[in-house]
C-alpha cells in the first residue's frame, strides 16, 4: 500500500537535489564566463556529448528532486530518489563510459587552466557533483524506507475490529460488575437472616 507521508519528509533533500541538478546542467554553459570549463572555453556551447553527459543526467536529477519536494506518498518520493540516484551515478561514470562511443577517448574534452583549476573542474563538472547527488539520494531512500507506518493506516486496518472489541470489553466489564453487586447483596441478606434467627427466643417447654 502507498503510505502517505508528511510533506516535509522529502522536501529538504529534494530542494538540495534540484540545486545540484541545476548546477550540473548549467555549469558547462556558464562556467566559461569565469574560465571554468571543460573542452571548449566558450559560453553556451552546445554539443551532443554535453547532452548525454551533463544535460540529460542533470534533468533526471532535477525531476527526481521535484518529485521528492512535492510528494505526499512514500512511493512517489522513492521514485524521485531513484531518479536522482541514477543521475548522480551517471555524472560519476559518464566520462569513462563516453570512451565507448568516442573512439577510446573521453568525450568531455580537456579541462582548461592550471593543475588546481583542472582538478576543481573535474570535481565540479562530474565527480564531486555526482558523488553529492548520489549521497543525498541514497540517504533519502534509506530514510523513506525506515519511516514507520502512519497512524491513519493503523486506524484503517484495525479500527472496526478494535471498536467491536472495545464494546465487547465494556459489556463484559459491566456484566462482571453487575454480578459482583448481585453476589454482595446475596451475602448481605444471608448474614441478616442468620442474625435474626439467633436473636429469636427459643420456645419454653411445659411439662
Amino acid at each position: 500500500m502507498n503510505r502517505r507521508i508528511p510533506l516535509r519528509r522529502g522536501a529538504p533533500t529534494g530542494f538540495l537535489l534540484i540545486l545540484l541538478g541545476l548546477w550540473g546542467g548549467l555549469v558547462p554553459f556558464v562556467g566559461p564566463y569565469f574560465d571554468y570549463a571543460l573542452g571548449a572555453n566558450r559560453t553556451w556551447h552546445w554539443t551532443t556529448n554535453r547532452l548525454w553527459l551533463e544535460v540529460l543526467p542533470a534533468a533526471v536529477v532535477v525531476l527526481g528532486g521535484l518529485l521528492m519536494f512535492v510528494s505526499r506518498t512514500r512511493g512517489r518520493a522513492s521514485l524521485g530518489g531513484l531518479l536522482a540516484l541514477a543521475g548522480g551515478v551517471w555524472f560519476v561514470i559518464g566520462p569513462s563510459m563516453s570512451m565507448l562511443w568516442h573512439h577510446g577517448t573521453v568525450a568531455t574534452g580537456a579541462p582548461v587552466g592550471g593543475t588546481a583549476l583542472r582538478t576543481a573542474e573535474w570535481i565540479g563538472f562530474f565527480y564531486g557533483t555526482g558523488a553529492l547527488i548520489t549521497l543525498l539520494a541514497a540517504y533519502a531512500l534509506g530514510f523513506l524506507a525506515a519511516l514507520p507506518v502512519g497512524g491513519e493506516a493503523v486506524a484503517a486496518t484495525e479500527g472496526p475490529t478494535a471498536a467491536r472489541g472495545d464494546g465487547a470489553a465494556e459489556r463484559d466489564r459491566a456484566s462482571a460488575g453487575d454480578g459482583a453487586r448481585t453476589g454482595d447483596g446475596a451475602r448481605t441478606e444471608g448474614r441478616r437472616g442468620l442474625l435474626r434467627r439467633r436473636r429469636e427466643p427459643e420456645p419454653t417447654r411445659t411439662e
